[in-house]
């Protein structure tokens, strides 16, 4: 798809009595407002922390084979399960610690998915020793500037591109699980490497105005 310039004046923002027009798959689950708020706050919007930058990594992970909603849903029971995303804390779990994990209702209980978060972790710091942080790190893939796009229908944004597959290479490289390029795709969107809102939707315009 050609990208074209945006409009300078895009839908409303929220007022107490009506709703903006938002990306499709959040107008699906309006009812929820935690997957709405993820939408209006967080989906898209840059991120340059590395324990944000894990945590995201850790549910993008989880959410293979599920849909967002169940993950996302359990995003508290995540955050108590593992230390809130503390990646030194996560990367010493021992066996007893990952039995535990596996024990627990409050979030996806598959033992490849638990194994690999710790072993991800470890390589997690890893990389951010190597590279003085996983943010220094990861941007490389976009040459440090979010890839904004211009999407006008949710049919039009695709699943992977070559970025997500040069991430998801490099990352399986150094050993790490549930890291492939449909799920690094997810990942650069959640974590605002790649903007895909579209361009109907009021956050589309609050992220690309100036």
């Amino acid at each position: 798809m050609t990208n074209s310039k945006h409009a300078s004046q895009g839908p409303a923002a929220p007022t107490a009595h009506s709703e903006p027009t938002r990306c499709k798959w959040a107008h699906t689950h309006i009812d929820k407002p935690f997957y709405v708020e993820y939408h209006d706050r967080e989906w898209g919007v840059p991120v340059h922390d590395d324990r944000h930058f894990f945590e995201m990594l850790i549910l993008e992970g989880a959410q293979a084979g599920l849909s967002w909603l169940t993950v996302l849903s359990r995003r508290d029971q995540y955050r108590a399960a593992y230390d809130n995303f503390d990646v030194e804390k996560v990367a010493s779990y021992d066996d007893a610690k990952q039995a535990a994990l596996l024990a627990d209702s409050g979030i996806i209980r598959n033992r490849l998915k638990v194994v690999s978060s710790v072993r991800n972790a470890q390589i997690f710091l890893d990389i951010a020793e190597e590279f003085g942080s996983f943010d220094a790190y990861v941007w490389r893939f976009v040459n440090g500037k979010p890839i904004i796009n211009h999407w006008q229908n949710i049919g039009d944004v695709p699943v992977t591109t070559e970025v997500s597959d040069a991430l998801s290479k490099d990352l399986h490289k150094r050993g790490m699980r549930f890291v492939g390029s449909t799920i690094i795709y997810s990942y650069l969107q959640a974590t605002g490497l790649v903007m895909d809102h579209t361009t109907d939707c009021f956050r589309y315009h609050d992220l690309t105005r100036g």
